[in-house]
């Protein structure tokens, strides 16, 4: 143990026992503190602060009180009804006080885990009471009470749903909380100052999560995660029950079934239970046997496993194999297939539930007597890991002297006898998690005897089964060998290699060229040499060798990602997923869910979850695109809207950050911003264009109150905090991890450019747009939209555009400008004219991408202050229907250039996967192309260029 705990233990104790009547107990107590003090600095840091506690405490322990709610109120009795800090303070020392009383029944490991998780959860049950309690009174004084609930005859009140352990009463030691509010119907509030009720209770959640969620000087209560509610972070803060029901009747989702088993109403139980409660219930069991969730449980299934031989999560209890979450899983599947049938599986306690599932013989007595012992071992390491530092985490530690003093507190000798311990109850979980819910059809490997081509190659009969292309896979087997030793690949790697090379080998002679796909995929083995887990998977899954042989033959940049990033692999072992795109809501709720399993707080695998997700949606897009199975046009829009969810998560992720440590910025009338951010996307993401390596050109915008400051422990100004929010949003996509990079971002469209400020203010944003900027800008505009941010400000930014767009131009002088313009780009970004016999480039060339947007760009700016509804889309094929729809072009013009664009952009789309240079080479190409350049200069000379035609 280390000597600082040793020494502030001697310091307490005497302190405890100098106190009048308590040196007996102080040191029949000794142990116990001893043992408290070696398990928790955070426990160690409050008791020096404040040792009369200690009696304090022993007295709740020996009296086995749970019910901390009169300390509070004791503690708060003399505040004044509107001292929001004292009660902030009061909140958070009392919080503090009860969480060493909690460590110290974990140290103790008494009364039993059941009563202990009990007791936890009504720690923050008494808390987020008292938070609500305390904002609605607040709010009552300024804008009255709400209209009558019809199911109490009382003022409506916020129900605060309890999600996840929270609503199942097992919460962690130190846990984030899950939340969702909603509150019985629309209507307003009586006062002066009237506020629809959805507004007032917006405002109340908003009131509640700072008072549990804001750092002070006195740390905080709880951190609030708000991320399960209907449509998550881009959902409203608050529902109504009508609309939280249609919204889970008509949208929702299989996830959110899970989610919802848990749920518990903690405040406003009587209005939750009359009428929300059922229908919740109705929606998450159903009444009849629900084999049909088998399907998504065994994708979520092949998810977690898929994580976990990914991120390696050998260390984490709750999320590695055989850890905390894989009990939760079988058991929570269980509840979703037979609920509807069984009302004791609709419990949210797993204990209740699991002694359910063993009753009705759902699952055999020992698997259950299993999960159920593991789970209390599982959570009461878990407890120990977090009371450290009263911090969420499920890591074991790194260093030896944590280590040291968990073994201690959990009666082990050392800790490879701990370790052994855990690896046991974790195997056991693992067991029966791999066996729950098995594949639908048994894996079937092929039975060609492929085994000597990779045994003994030089002896193999190669030309038979390879004809033409026989050296050529020989010559890669052979050098593949001669490999290993120089990659340093384990036996265990080895042994792996074996098993899977001759499936491999099988499936490349499947080819018709075979030699076509040996560069890549022998570049993919390599990169997996030592991380022979995937080679594993690969064995088990020979539809996804075969997929492998056939992209990596199609494409080097599909290659090249899969070498780059193994953890790909995963995506190629379900041919439903690989070539199936859902559409924006499945995309948004596949990373949601991604980001749900996640810690609040670990950004590091948050971030890397974010990059995981964009690079495997991309592949798929890939994939699609190069079998034929979707059109260019459905694939740009699949990346785009990739692209807009990674962006919307990145924002909040970067709000919750930048609010966690400065607060939340404010409005003029001094009411905290419901974000009051936007992106606003240009280029390829504005006109919903992206392609595979696409950079993102954006712009940022906030409604803040110019001179305001935020509301937090480290207030700054406004301007400040919106900075420094578009800075983290930067860092977030750009970061290098192991991952690569999410986005490279390019800010030069902003106003002003390189030498304006990074997060521009709506006003100043449009009175540059519509004072200053150049033409080339509001070219540039054409192809802009809000993609990711608060959605009202978002609309007044379109409208900005809209306004900007539809200013009158001088028609002679805006042609001028624009080709200016276009000239400049030709001198130094085009192919010189002496070469454009044997060179072209795609985008910048006369008849190329480019002078096509150009078209558009004029024809908008021109026309748009008569027409505005041109202003509605901002991708060029839609504009060209505007402009067609609404008599600017005619049909032969509309078509003749939508075909040239679409041709050029396949182009593109083909070069990026086949690692091209953006420019069409030799005569060959150049003349595939040649009526499609053609065909966009004569429409450039027609209609930039009348007087020439």
């Amino acid at each position: 143990m280390m000597s600082q705990p040793v020494d502030d233990y001697q310091t307490l104790l005497q302190q405890w026992q100098h106190m009048a009547g308590e040196q007996e107990r102080a040191t029949a107590w000794s142990e116990d503190l001893r043992q408290l003090l070696v398990a928790s600095d955070f426990a160690r840091r409050v008791l020096l602060a404040e040792p009369e506690q200690l009696p304090v405490l022993a007295d709740a322990l020996e009296r086995a009180e749970d019910d901390p709610l009169p300390r509070l109120e004791a503690l708060t009795a003399e505040l004044a009804p509107d001292d929001e800090a004292g009660f902030m303070r009061c909140l958070r020392q009392w919080r503090n006080r009860e969480q060493v009383r909690l460590i110290w029944q974990e140290v103790r490991s008494q009364p039993a885990l059941p009563e202990r998780l009990e007791a936890i959860t009504q720690l923050a049950d008494a808390a987020i009471k008292a938070a609500a309690d305390f904002a609605t009174a607040q709010l009552v004084a300024r804008f009255g009470e709400p209209a009558v609930c019809p199911h109490t005859g009382k003022p409506q009140r916020l129900t605060i749903l309890g999600m996840g352990k929270l609503g199942a009463r097992e919460l962690n030691l130190s846990s984030d909380i899950d939340l969702i509010f909603a509150f019985p119907q629309e209507g307003e509030t009586d006062g002066e100052r009237s506020l629809s009720h959805s507004e007032f209770f917006t405002r109340l959640g908003r009131k509640i999560i700072q008072l549990l969620d804001q750092r002070t000087e006195d740390g905080f209560v709880y951190r609030v995660d708000m991320r399960l509610r209907p449509n998550g972070q881009s959902g409203p803060l608050a529902l109504s029950f009508p609309a939280a029901i249609t919204y889970y009747q008509e949208q929702g989702r299989d996830w959110e079934r899970y989610a919802l088993i848990k749920a518990r109403p903690i405040t406003a139980v009587d209005s939750a239970e009359a009428d929300l409660m059922p229908a919740l219930q109705s929606f998450v069991f159903r009444r009849y046997v629900d084999y049909q969730v088998l399907t998504a449980l065994r994708e979520m299934k092949q998810l977690i496993s898929a994580e976990n031989r990914r991120l390696q999560r050998q260390h984490n209890i709750k999320l590695g194999a055989g850890g905390i979450r894989e009990v939760e899983f079988i058991v929570q599947a269980l509840q979703l297939i037979q609920g509807g049938q069984s009302p004791a599986l609709t419990e949210a306690n797993i204990y209740r539930v699991l002694a359910a599932i063993e009753t009705e013989g759902l699952l055999p007595d020992q698997v259950c007597h299993e999960l159920r012992d593991s789970y209390d071992h599982l959570r009461r390491v878990e407890h120990l890991l977090q009371a450290q530092e009263d911090r969420q985490t499920q890591s074991l530690p790194d260093s030896e002297d944590w280590r040291a003093r968990l073994i201690e507190v959990a009666g082990f000798v050392d800790w490879a006898s701990f370790e052994a311990w855990l690896d046991q109850v974790r195997a056991r979980v693992s067991t029966h998690f791999d066996a729950f819910i098995a594949p639908s059809e048994p894996v079937e490997t092929p039975d060609h005897p492929w085994e000597p081509y990779w045994q003994t190659p030089a002896e193999a009969d190669w030309v038979t089964d390879f004809a033409e292309d026989a050296d050529a896979l020989r010559e890669a087997v052979e050098q593949l060998q001669a490999d290993l030793d120089k990659y340093h690949v384990s036996d265990a790697g080895r042994e792996r290699l074996a098993r899977f090379m001759p499936l491999l080998l099988a499936e490349l002679a499947r080819l018709q060229q075979p030699a076509q796909a040996v560069p890549g995929v022998f570049q993919v083995v390599r990169a997996v040499l030592r991380r022979s887990a995937y080679l594993i998977m690969l064995v088990e899954n020979p539809y996804a060798i075969r997929e492998l042989v056939r992209l990596t033959a199609l494409s080097p940049w599909v290659a090249a990602q899969l070498s780059d990033k193994p953890y790909l692999l995963d995506e190629l072992t379900d041919s439903q997923q690989l070539y199936r795109l859902p559409e924006r809501r499945g995309l948004r709720d596949d990373l949601h869910q991604r980001l749900l399993r996640l810690p609040d707080e670990d950004l590091e695998q948050q971030m890397e979850q974010l990059r995981h997700f964009r690079h495997s949606r991309v592949l798929r897009a890939a994939a699609c695109e190069l079998t034929g199975n979707l059109p260019l046009m459905k694939i740009s829009d699949y990346l785009t809207y990739t692209a807009e969810e990674v962006l919307q998560q990145v924002f909040w992720l970067a709000w919750e950050q930048m609010t966690e440590k400065y607060g939340t910025p404010t409005r003029e009338d001094g009411s905290l911003c419901d974000t009051d951010f936007a992106i606003l996307a240009y280029g390829k993401l504005g006109g919903i264009e992206l392609s595979y390596e696409s950079d993102l050109d954006l712009v940022f915008v906030h409604d803040g109150a110019p001179q305001g400051t935020t509301k937090g422990a480290r207030s700054v100004d406004n301007n400040v905090f919106f900075m420094r929010l578009g800075q983290r949003i930067i860092h977030l996509l750009t970061t290098q991890t192991p991952s690569g990079i999410l986005y490279e971002a390019d800010m030069r469209l902003r106003p002003s450019g390189n030498s304006g400020l990074l997060v521009t203010s709506l006003s100043a944003f449009a009175t540059y747009q519509l004072e200053d900027a150049w033409t080339w800008e509001h070219q540039a505009l054409v192809r802009a939209r809000p993609v990711a941010g608060c959605p009202d400000l978002c609309q007044r930014v379109a409208e900005v555009r809209a306004e900007v767009l539809g200013r009158p131009r001088d028609t002679e002088a805006l042609r001028r400008e624009v080709l200016n313009m276009r000239e400049k780009m030709r001198a130094n970004l085009a192919t010189p004219a002496s070469h454009r016999a044997a060179e072209f480039h795609i985008k910048q060339d006369p008849g190329g991408i480019v002078d096509i947007e150009f078209i558009v760009q004029f024809l908008l700016l021109r026309h748009t202050h008569a027409l505005p509804a041109l202003a509605r889309w901002s991708d060029n094929m839609r504009l060209l229907e505007s402009l067609e729809s609404e008599q600017v072009i005619d049909n032969a013009t509309r078509e003749a250039l939508s075909q040239a664009y679409l041709h050029w952009r396949g182009e593109v789309h083909r070069q990026a996967l086949q690692q091209g240079d953006g420019r069409l080479h030799g005569a060959a190409q150049l003349a595939e192309f040649q009526q499609t350049i053609d065909t966009v200069s004569h429409c450039w000379q027609q209609i930039m260029q009348p007087e020439n035609a």
